[in-house]
C-alpha cells in the first residue's frame, strides 16, 4: 500500500510540469506583451578612408524621418586592406574617428544643417583626438549606465490579432521626454553605445537610445576571418548577440570575396557558409541563451556582400542611363542565390530601387571611367541588408549620397516585435495555473483512492 501511494505522489509530482508544457502558449498570453522596436541597420564601404570628423552621415542614419530605437552600423574597409594593417598590429584610430561622428550625429551634436557638407576635406590639426574620444565615451557610458531613466518601446503596430497582446495602439511617447511624436519630430533621442567589434576592415558598432540599455542583457561578439588563407580576417564577419527584454537579436557585419568572373558568387556562398558554420557566442550561465546564428529569433546580415550582376559593362550601363533598376535586378546573383534557398535559405531582402553602390570614383559621382578594361568595374549592387525570422517589418531600404569612398551607404529600418514580460501578469498566471494544477492533482488522488466495485 505504502509503495503505490508513494508511486501516485511521484505521479503526481510532473503534472505541474505537464500542465505547464500543455498549455505554454495560452500561459504566454496572458503575461507577456509584446512592442515593436524600430532599428536602423547600415552598412558602407568606406574604402580604407578615414574622413573628416565633421562629416555628416545623418542621410545614411535616416534621422530626418524618425530616429531609431537601435542602430547597428557596419563597416567595410574601415582601414586600408595592406598587408601590414592585416598581420600586424589592428590600428583602431579610424574606429574612433567614426564613432565620434556617430556619437555626434545620434547625440545632436553634429554640423549645422545649413553649413555645406564637407566629404573628403582633411580634419583640422588639433581639434580632434581620437584618444580623447575613446577615453572621454568610456567616461560618459559608465555615467550614463548609472543613470538611465525607464524607457518604453513603441506598441504593436500591425495588422489587427484577436491576441490581446498583439493588440494594435498607437506608438507611445517614450518616457525619457526627449521625443514628442505630436510635437517637433527633429527632437532627438539620447544615444549610447552598448558594443563595438574591429576585425581588422571589418567593424561593427550597435547604439541604443540610452533608457533601453538596462534592458540588454547577453551581450557577447564572434569574429570569423575567410580572407587570406582562409582565416584571414581581410574578409569575415563580426557578429553582435544580444537579448533586448525577452528576444534575442543578432547582428551579423560582414565582406565576403570580390571578384566578378564567372564562379566568383561561389566563393561568397561559401564564405557565408564559413560564417554560419564558425560564428559560436561562448554560452553564458543563463538557460536558452543561443550560441549560434540561427538560434536567434531577429536576425540582420549587412554589409559587403559583393554579389555581382551577371551582365556586361556596356549592358549594365545602359539600363542605369535608363533607371531600370527592374532590368538589373533581374540578373543581380544575391536575388538568384535567395531564390535558390540554399545558401540564404530563409533570408529576406527588401525590394531595390536605388542605382547600384558600386563602384565610384573616389569623391565624385561618377562611376569608374572604362578607359582600360584591365581596370574597370561593372557596376553592381554589392551592399546589402538581409534579414532573417518572423516578427521584422521592413519600412525602409534605401542608399545615401554620400561620396567618400567608392561605394555608396545603404540603410534598411526596421520595426521588429520584441516580447516584454509583465512581473505583476506572470505572478498572477503562475498563481491561477498552481491552483488548476492543484485541482487536478486532487481530483487524480481521489480517484486513485476511491474503492473499486465490481
Amino acid at each position: 500500500m505504502a509503495n503505490r501511494e508513494e508511486s501516485q505522489m511521484q505521479q503526481a509530482a510532473h503534472v505541474p510540469c505537464r500542465l505547464r508544457r500543455q498549455k505554454s502558449e495560452i500561459l504566454r498570453a496572458q503575461y507577456v506583451d509584446v512592442r515593436e522596436l524600430r532599428v536602423c541597420a547600415g552598412t558602407w564601404n568606406v574604402g580604407g578612408i578615414c574622413p573628416p570628423n565633421d562629416l555628416d552621415i545623418e542621410e545614411w542614419l535616416d534621422i530626418d524621418d524618425e530616429p531609431a530605437d537601435i542602430y547597428v552600423l557596419g563597416f567595410q574597409e574601415i582601414i586600408p586592406l595592406e598587408v601590414g594593417y592585416m598581420i600586424g598590429t589592428e590600428d583602431t584610430r579610424p574606429v574612433a574617428v567614426w564613432e565620434h561622428i556617430i556619437h555626434e550625429t545620434l547625440n545632436k551634436k553634429c554640423p549645422d544643417k545649413s553649413k555645406s557638407k564637407r566629404h573628403s576635406d582633411s580634419p583640422p590639426p588639433a581639434r580632434f583626438n581620437p584618444l580623447d574620444y575613446v577615453l572621454a565615451v568610456e567616461n560618459e557610458l559608465h555615467n550614463e549606465s548609472n543613470s538611465d531613466s525607464d524607457g518604453e518601446l513603441h506598441r504593436l503596430h500591425n495588422a489587427e490579432s484577436s491576441d490581446s497582446a498583439r493588440r494594435r495602439l498607437r506608438p507611445l511617447d517614450l518616457a525619457c521626454g526627449v521625443h514628442n511624436y505630436n510635437g517637433d519630430k527633429r527632437k532627438r533621442l539620447q544615444y549610447v553605445r552598448v558594443i563595438s567589434k574591429q576585425m581588422v576592415g571589418v567593424f561593427l558598432s550597435v547604439w541604443v537610445q540610452r533608457s533601453l540599455q538596462k534592458h540588454i542583457q547577453n551581450l557577447r561578439v564572434s569574429t570569423v576571418g575567410v580572407g587570406t588563407r582562409g582565416f584571414i580576417g581581410n574578409k569575415g564577419s563580426v557578429s553582435v548577440s544580444m537579448t533586448m527584454h525577452e528576444t534575442h537579436f543578432c547582428f551579423v557585419c560582414c565582406h565576403l570575396a570580390s571578384g566578378e568572373k564567372n564562379g566568383d558568387e561561389l566563393k561568397r556562398n561559401a564564405n557565408v557558409e564559413e560564417i554560419n558554420r564558425r560564428t559560436v557566442f561562448n554560452p553564458v550561465h543563463t538557460i536558452g541563451v543561443p550560441q549560434r546564428i540561427h538560434d536567434h529569433e531577429r536576425i540582420t546580415l549587412l554589409g559587403d556582400l559583393n554579389y555581382r550582376l551577371n551582365l556586361s559593362y556596356e549592358t549594365t550601363h545602359e539600363l542605369i542611363s535608363k533607371q531600370d533598376w527592374d532590368g538589373l535586378f533581374k540578373m543581380d546573383q544575391l536575388k538568384k542565390e535567395l531564390g535558390k534557398g540554399c545558401t540564404f535559405d530563409g533570408w529576406v531582402e527588401g525590394p531595390i530601387t536605388f542605382p547600384p553602390t558600386y563602384k565610384y570614383e573616389f569623391n565624385s559621382e561618377k562611376y569608374v571611367s572604362d578607359a582600360t578594361k584591365s581596370g574597370r568595374r561593372t557596376p553592381a549592387w554589392c551592399d546589402r541588408i538581409l534579414s532573417y525570422g518572423e516578427g521584422t517589418r521592413l519600412l525602409s531600404y534605401n542608399r545615401a549620397e554620400l561620396i567618400l569612398s567608392d561605394h555608396r551607404p545603404v540603410t534598411a529600418v526596421y520595426m521588429a516585435d520584441v516580447e516584454i514580460v509583465c512581473p505583476r501578469r506572470l505572478q498572477r498566471a503562475l498563481t491561477f495555473s498552481n491552483a488548476e494544477a492543484e485541482d487536478h492533482l486532487l481530483s487524480r488522488k481521489e480517484a486513485h483512492l476511491e474503492p473499486k466495485t465490481n
